[in-house]
């Protein structure tokens, strides 16, 4: 039966973003740039005028923020996130000398050079603070960035998402990686059948940010195949809270057993990455092709030094397709205008307090 199943799926990948953890983190030295201390120098010059003249940033592009020194490296890491490994690392950016504006206006600008940043919330956010708020993900309204909690692994609604970290936690909020086509190839091997249910489409809660005509939430199968390549759509607690809403397709027991399954893999040390952030890191994740998830963690008590950390998501030139059915979670699949989330009222801002 098992070999039957295997036959009618599409075969084993073999992806440049087809690696196992261990392995990866013994080529770190590929995945991690140190900044030079020009390109700081070249960062901090193009978001003095920005920052003395109070600009919005929020319509910001690479032609605004020159680099011409960083612009060219930026550009070869962005075809390392889409079309090699899926991550890169860079380190280095002197954050504790800078206010918040200007590390967030480095961010922004930096970030343009790679995609274009879009909205990551109902709000407009262009620019998004991760950081504890003292919410519960058992509320339906709330993402789970905005906890101390266990992420669990997941995908963002965008190209990319980037992450400069301000500030660390007093323990854990450890970040780990994992390749969504070495979760496909384990799952093909040892239960096709499990993973044939994941190619069909699977409804995820919106928590609330429901664009204006649309169900509250999606119906998109946890992995899409299209003109060869294999796109992941997953957050487990929004495929849990999805079931809520009376009319939302029923999660049978074999497909618990199969997003279990998932999860299993996700989360074994033979599968995923970790690395700690450090104050200054800048981490650009490609959602296309990983999961990301971050560990749960205890905080200070003093405000002044809690874990924050600053979050882009964008829309990256010369991407792959993406299927039709993520429409629904991008509004568009143009390539290089897609992602984020836009809703009835949304006022795209940069929010410089949360």
């Amino acid at each position: 039966m098992n070999e039957s199943i295997t036959q009618s799926l599409p075969p084993e990948l073999h992806f440049s973003s087809t690696w196992y953890g261990p392995a990866m983190a013994q080529r770190k030295s590929e995945w991690t740039i140190e900044l030079t201390s020009p390109e700081i120098k070249e960062l901090e010059k193009a978001a003095e005028p920005l920052i003395d003249s109070e600009q919005n940033i929020g319509s910001l592009t690479a032609s605004g923020f020159s680099l011409p020194i960083l612009g060219p490296k930026l550009s070869a890491m962005r075809e390392e996130l889409i079309h090699e490994r899926g991550f890169s690392l860079l380190k280095g950016l002197p954050v504790e000398k800078y206010t918040e504006c200007e590390a967030g206006t480095i961010f922004y600008g930096l970030g343009c050079h790679l995609g274009s940043p879009r909205s990551q919330n109902a709000m407009g956010h262009m620019l998004g603070h991760v950081r504890d708020l003292g919410k519960k993900s058992s509320d339906p309204t709330t993402r789970i960035y905005q906890t101390n909690e266990r992420q669990t692994f997941h995908t963002d609604s965008s190209d990319v998402v980037g992450l400069l970290c301000l500030k660390t936690a007093k323990t854990g909020g450890t970040s780990l990686l994992v390749s969504a086509s070495t979760i496909y190839n384990e799952m093909r091997k040892h239960r096709p059948d499990l993973l044939k249910l994941l190619l069909e489409p699977i409804a995820t809660d919106r928590r609330g940010e429901v664009p204006e005509g649309m169900l509250p939430y999606l119906l998109i199968p946890v992995f899409n195949f299209y003109k060869e390549f294999l796109t992941p759509f997953y957050q487990r607690q929004y495929i849990d809270s999805a079931q809520r809403f009376e009319d939302a397709p029923r999660l049978t027991p074999l497909h618990v057993e199969a997003l279990d399954m998932f999860d299993r893999l996700a989360n074994d040390p033979k599968l995923y990455l970790s690395m700690d952030l450090e104050p200054g890191d800048m981490q650009f994740v490609y959602n296309h092709a990983l999961l990301h998830d971050r560990t749960g963690f205890e905080d200070w008590d003093d405000p002044a030094k809690k874990r924050h950390l600053l979050r882009l998501w964008l829309s990256i030139p010369g991407d792959r397709p993406l299927p039709e059915v993520f429409v629904s979670r991008y509004g568009t699949i143009e390539i290089g205008n897609r992602g984020g989330i836009i809703v009835r009222g949304t006022m795209l801002t940069i929010p410089w307090t949360v």
